[in-house]
Protein backbone atom coordinates (compact mmCIF):
# COMPACT_ATOMS: atom_id res chain seq x y z
CA UNK A 1 0.00 0.00 0.00
CA UNK A 2 1.36 3.47 -0.89
CA UNK A 3 1.32 6.01 2.16
CA UNK A 4 1.55 9.23 2.09
CA UNK A 5 4.57 11.06 2.05
CA UNK A 6 4.35 14.12 4.62
CA UNK A 7 5.76 17.54 4.26
CA UNK A 8 7.54 19.94 5.95
CA UNK A 9 6.03 21.53 8.95
CA UNK A 10 4.09 18.40 9.81
CA UNK A 11 4.28 17.86 13.73
CA UNK A 12 5.10 14.29 13.17
CA UNK A 13 8.75 15.50 11.66
CA UNK A 14 9.12 16.72 15.26
CA UNK A 15 8.14 13.91 17.51
CA UNK A 16 10.27 12.04 19.32
CA UNK A 17 9.92 8.57 17.86
CA UNK A 18 10.32 5.12 19.71
CA UNK A 19 12.96 2.71 19.28
CA UNK A 20 11.47 -0.50 17.68
CA UNK A 21 12.45 -3.35 19.74
CA UNK A 22 10.35 -6.47 18.12
CA UNK A 23 10.21 -7.03 14.92
CA UNK A 24 6.13 -7.69 14.59
CA UNK A 25 3.78 -8.28 11.53
CA UNK A 26 2.72 -4.66 11.72
CA UNK A 27 6.50 -3.64 11.65
CA UNK A 28 7.19 -5.87 8.25
CA UNK A 29 4.34 -4.78 6.42
CA UNK A 30 4.85 -0.90 7.22
CA UNK A 31 8.20 -1.86 6.07
CA UNK A 32 7.15 -3.40 2.74
CA UNK A 33 4.59 -0.13 2.39
CA UNK A 34 7.51 2.21 3.27
CA UNK A 35 9.75 0.51 0.19
CA UNK A 36 6.99 0.50 -2.35
CA UNK A 37 5.64 4.08 -1.19
CA UNK A 38 9.61 4.99 -1.80
CA UNK A 39 9.51 3.33 -5.20
CA UNK A 40 6.74 4.94 -6.29
CA UNK A 41 8.38 8.41 -4.89
CA UNK A 42 11.05 7.62 -7.19
CA UNK A 43 13.20 8.26 -3.46
CA UNK A 44 16.09 6.40 -2.61
CA UNK A 45 15.38 6.34 1.09
CA UNK A 46 12.63 7.02 3.10
CA UNK A 47 12.31 7.41 7.11
CA UNK A 48 8.81 6.56 9.01
CA UNK A 49 8.07 9.59 10.18
CA UNK A 50 8.06 10.55 6.76
CA UNK A 51 4.69 8.75 6.26
CA UNK A 52 3.96 9.92 9.68
CA UNK A 53 4.95 7.23 11.85
CA UNK A 54 6.77 7.43 14.86
CA UNK A 55 9.37 5.04 15.07
CA UNK A 56 13.20 4.75 14.31
CA UNK A 57 15.24 1.87 14.19
CA UNK A 58 17.00 0.76 17.54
Amino acid sequence: MILPIVIYGDPVLRVKCKPITEVTEEIRKLSQDMIETMHNARGVGLAAPQVGIAYSSP
